[in-house]
């Protein structure tokens, strides 16, 4: 850990440049466990972070971490270098759904790790749950968004698992021993997440994630809005508005490229057309939605005339809503989303 820390500070500095002395606004560590990281490492990191960026005033600075990491101890830590957003992966409130996943915390340190985190001062707590799992039932649902509300966090991604192939549960899938879930029961699902945490006053801003007023993700917003980013770290993808570079994922070439001075990565350079598809794609999963005119001003690709049939035809079929030249999906829109996507795009 000691060894790739130093690379992690070492890229940093190389790459010091890269932002183009943009003020640095999120601090985001996640992708894989960093909460396996000691106070010492995870100071380091943000030591050189600021030693070699200038950071807004009160950036939004979060770690990921899995429940039976977080004792008193480990948070304290956390608080007292600088954390203070907490994105914990939970899953599932129940044991049985825990145990299937093979997730190595319980129901219990899973509570009690957002009590905790609270309890050391933490007021910023997204938890992940996952719906969609084999043989869950609506009352299964219902108790995990009963118990994530009850504990009051400020933010909730929910996710409809799906299963891959070269994983477990693909290779279960193929020999028989699991069944995915329906996807009509899995839109009925979504459906009543939509209705459940809505009304708890949470703020469904995009189509996985839900928050209370005024805690939604900085950090992943900024990518939603398009804001150049730095990646730094094994497997980690930067963007500058033009093109997209992303860091060799094995650690050991990573930390002997970074020594010798070099930085491990690959440039994707992005066409009009590729950037053009994930502006739309990407916002229209978000409540701020598809702006037209942003479209077709910026972009030289004006929906409203090479689509209009179409958008007339999601608009009655309660899938889609334009308001003051704004494109944003109904709830209804929001279960097919990546179809009404492609149908979108040129």
């Amino acid at each position: 850990m000691d060894e790739l820390t130093g690379a992690i500070c070492r890229e940093i500095q190389l790459r010091n440049s890269y932002l183009q002395n943009r003020k640095v606004d999120t601090v985001y560590f996640g992708g894989g466990t960093p909460s396996l990281l000691g106070r010492k490492q995870i100071s380091q990191i943000i030591t050189a972070i600021s030693d070699q960026f200038s950071l807004e005033e009160r950036p939004e600075v979060t770690l990921e971490a899995n429940p039976d990491d977080l004792s008193s101890e480990k948070l304290k830590d956390l608080w007292d270098v600088g954390i203070n957003r907490l994105s914990i992966g939970v899953q599932s409130f129940q044991e049985r759904y825990l145990s299937y996943m093979n997730r190595a915390h319980n129901s219990h340190e899973a509570k009690q790790s957002v009590k905790e985190a609270r309890r050391m001062g933490f007021e910023n707590i997204s938890i992940d749950l996952i719906f969609g799992l084999p043989n869950q039932n609506m009352e299964d649902l219902v108790a995990d968004l009963e118990t994530a509300l009850s504990l009051e966090v400020q933010h909730i991604s929910i996710y409809g698992l799906t299963i891959e192939n070269n994983t477990v549960f693909g290779k279960w899938e193929k020999d028989g021993k699991l069944q995915a879930c329906d996807e009509d029961l899995s839109a009925t699902y979504y459906q009543e997440i939509m209705a459940r945490l809505t009304t708890a006053g949470y703020d469904h801003y995009e189509i996985s994630n839900f928050c209370l007023p005024g805690y939604s993700s900085r950090h992943n917003t900024s990518y939603w809005q398009g804001i150049h980013y730095l990646g730094i770290g094994p497997s980690a993808h930067s963007y500058n508005g033009v093109s997209r570079q992303y860091n060799v994922s094995n650690n050991q070439r990573y930390i002997k490229a970074i020594e010798s001075g070099e930085l491990p990565h690959k440039l994707e350079h992005l066409h009009a057309e590729e950037i053009l598809q994930e502006y739309i794609y990407i916002n229209l999963r978000t409540k701020w939605g598809v702006d037209l005119t942003h479209l077709k001003n910026e972009m030289t690709y004006d929906l409203l005339a090479e689509k209009g049939q179409l958008l007339r035809k999601l608009e009655q079929q309660q899938m889609i809503v334009i308001n003051d030249g704004i494109l944003r999906l109904a709830d209804n829109g929001k279960l097919v989303a990546d179809k009404i996507a492609l149908e979108l795009l040129p």
